[in-house]
């Protein structure tokens, strides 16, 4: 009889054991074996950070980062000969980004995001993608001309950005004495900006120069030359899954070999007379790894 009981509570504990061991395997899995499972490349997108990653006026995603990722697909698919593949794209928010890909609701995060040390505590990241600053963005007839002229002033700033903390501590650094305005996002930044609710408007400078370019009268902005930070980006992905960072990484890698990142960088940026900074191109360079 007391064989009987021991035997049934093992049996119980199983069972309760076994949603565990489902949820570990899942977690398990690489994201290669998921594509595979699933028949679906699922890529995260921002819709608020062009020219790299944003929402065209179809609404489809568009952009310097898009593109990339779209070349990342190609070598996804082709890894699996004729398996079908599809691409599907997933509109991600700032403050979801980093545990969209932890949680697997996409694969990989192709938008504006900076490669930190804090945030590989959760995630991976590709080969760098790009390479900006920060900088502030205000209305040109405000006369500002440098980040000294915002003693006294607001600045906006996007809420769970790197930006905040490099932009705190860059005017503490300056004795800068000005009142930063945490914002849902940058186009609510943008409204705020032009109601003169704020004087600035905070962020990396190459979303800044997105901002101008969806702008209605890109005349009216003035962006600051100055920049109070180091912003490398690249794609986000699952941490320790080094078999899909590497298809990631090689075609990347195979990009900048070829040059063919030129075209998709004068397709988004250079089309409005921006040449490739020698930061960015050097960039390239030290990355167009050989197989």
């Amino acid at each position: 009889m007391k064989n009987n009981a021991c035997a049934t509570l093992l049996l119980i504990a199983a069972a309760l054991a076994l949603p565990g061991l489902n949820l570990a395997a899942q977690n398990a899995e690489g994201t290669l074996d998921k594509i595979s499972r699933t028949g679906e490349f699922v890529i995260g997108y921002r819709a608020d950070s062009s020219p790299l990653s944003y929402e065209n006026s179809e609404g489809q995603p568009s952009g310097y980062s898009v593109d990339l990722c779209r070349r990342i697909a190609a070598s996804v698919k082709a890894r699996f000969g004729d398996k079908e593949i599809r691409t599907k794209f997933v509109r991600l928010t700032a403050d979801e980004r980093i545990s969209a890909v932890v949680d697997g609701k996409v694969d990989i995060e192709c938008g504006a995001t900076t490669m930190t040390l804090s945030r590989q505590e959760q995630v991976d990241f590709s080969l760098p993608t790009f390479v900006t600053g920060g900088s502030v963005l205000t209305l040109a007839a405000s006369g500002i001309q440098g980040m000294s002229d915002l003693a006294g002033k607001k600045i906006g700033v996007a809420k769970d950005t790197t930006t905040v903390e490099q932009l705190r501590s860059h005017l503490e650094q300056k004795l800068i004495d000005a009142e930063i305005v945490i914002v849902d996002n940058r186009d609510i930044g943008m409204k705020r900006l032009d109601r003169g609710e704020i004087d600035a408007l905070a962020s990396d400078q190459i979303v800044l120069i997105g901002q101008v370019i969806e702008a209605f009268n890109p005349q009216r902005y003035s962006l600051v030359s100055e920049i109070f930070s180091f912003e490398p980006y690249g794609m986000v992905l699952r941490r320790d899954d080094a078999d899909f960072r590497l298809v990631v990484n090689k075609s990347i890698a195979q990009l900048y070999r070829s040059g063919a990142h030129v075209d998709i960088y004068y397709k988004w940026i250079g089309r409005i007379g921006i040449n490739v900074p020698p930061v960015l191109a050097t960039m390239y360079q030290l990355n167009a790894l050989p197989e």
